[in-house]
């Protein structure tokens, strides 16, 4: 009895205290469920005409684009298929700044500028990471509040399991007449509600706090048995520094992607990323399946040579990856349901909306229970 006691003050005192965050988070989780098919219904303009001209190449679009931000820093491109424009990737950490400039294959024309920073979407973003406070302390936060809610669920378990076998029905059915009262009912709601979600509950919060902690992410790598390094690593170049010629033709980085599309055409875009040095290679991100990440390839190249260079760290070609690395490369992916496509991502929004109504009904349990005290106190 004293055991339950002291778990029910546990639960209660951080469920207390974590009960907006934990709302908000899921609510926002919800509304980010589907945001690549919600995006999907308004984005003509990434479509063009197919021309039977030569596409413009990586640095003409780099050049094109960089008129348009010239004091900001390009991520990367994407270069999808015949019928895809260009999308020139803008991101600057300090002071943040993320934008996109949507370009015409063919004629280099700009078509579009998106701003990744504002709009439905971005707001609902940083309302699941980090609040709408500063990133410094809303990512801090966010994490610490979803490593909390952990130890809620597991507490909440614990605290479901009925004392006799007799009352295990009532635990997980809704026996409500026309004479229950809504205290009983908002009981029912926290338990059953809880009971149903609280595995698939905990995937969710533990793959969001492993994304929010480098050193859990090294402890999940480690301990699954990782040999490699558990972060992206960009490896430098095999030849040096090479200085640029203009009478050697086209330059090696614009000769990659029609290479790369020769040899795999059926992949679903090249994510090019620019050297950041002289020294350092060409990453090139190859996504092969719509609507997941964890099966890419990360592909690294001498921006001299195009000779193709490992990594050590986990990101680099999926079949070469081993156990380990594919549970830590697949945890984005389960964490908004995309592993397993459609059904995955309803799944997971009904997950976090469910997740969304434990604390409001923990609350009014905690209010119901201390007004009757006042109640009969004051009596």
């Amino acid at each position: 009895m004293k055991y339950r006691k002291q778990i029910l003050t546990l639960h209660k005192i951080l469920g207390l205290a974590t009960g907006l965050v934990v709302f908000i988070v899921s609510i926002t989780g919800c509304c980010w469920a589907f945001k690549e098919e919600i995006e999907g219904l308004y984005s003509d303009y990434k479509t063009v005409e197919i021309q039977n001209v030569p596409p413009i190449t990586v640095t003409e679009a780099q050049t094109i684009a960089q008129d348009v931000f010239p004091n900001n820093h390009i991520h990367g491109a994407i270069f999808g298929k015949p019928d895809e424009a260009i999308q020139v990737i803008f991101y600057d950490r300090e002071p943040e700044f993320y934008q996109d400039v949507f370009l015409n294959p063919y004629s280099g024309e700009i078509i579009q500028i998106n701003n990744n920073l504002s709009g439905f979407f971005p707001f609902i973003l940083k309302g699941h990471t980090r609040l709408w406070f500063p990133k410094e302390f809303g990512e801090q936060l966010v994490g610490a509040s979803i490593l909390i809610f952990i130890i809620i669920i597991i507490s909440g378990f614990l605290l479901w399991i009925p004392k006799q076998r007799k009352n295990l029905k009532q635990r997980i059915t809704f026996n409500w007449k026309s004479t229950t009262r809504w205290k009983r009912k908002n009981f029912d709601l926290h338990t059953v509600v809880g009971f149903y979600i609280c595995s698939l509950a905990l995937i969710l919060a533990f793959t969001g706090t492993v994304m929010s902690y480098n050193w859990l992410k090294y402890v999940v790598y480690k301990s699954t048995g990782g040999e490699k390094v558990a972060a992206f690593i960009i490896p430098e170049n095999k030849s040096g520094i090479k200085t640029s010629d203009a009478s050697e033709g086209v330059a090696p980085i614009d000769q990659l992607i029609p290479k790369l599309w020769k040899e795999s055409p059926n992949v679903e875009n090249y994510e090019l990323h620019y050297p950041e040095s002289d020294t350092s290679s060409i990453y090139v991100e190859v996504s092969k399946t719509a609507g997941v990440f964890y099966d890419s390839d990360f592909r690294f190249f001498d921006q001299n040579t195009l000779e193709e260079i490992e990594t050590p760290g986990i990101y680099g070609k999926y079949k070469d990856a081993k156990l380990a690395d594919k549970i830590l490369r697949m945890n984005y992916d389960i964490h908004i349901g995309a592993i397993g496509g459609i059904v995955g991502k309803i799944i997971a929004f009904l997950v976090s909306l469910l997740t969304a109504s434990l604390p409001v009904t923990g609350v009014l349990l905690w209010y119901g229970r201390n007004y009757k005290k006042n109640k009969t106190l004051d009596s």
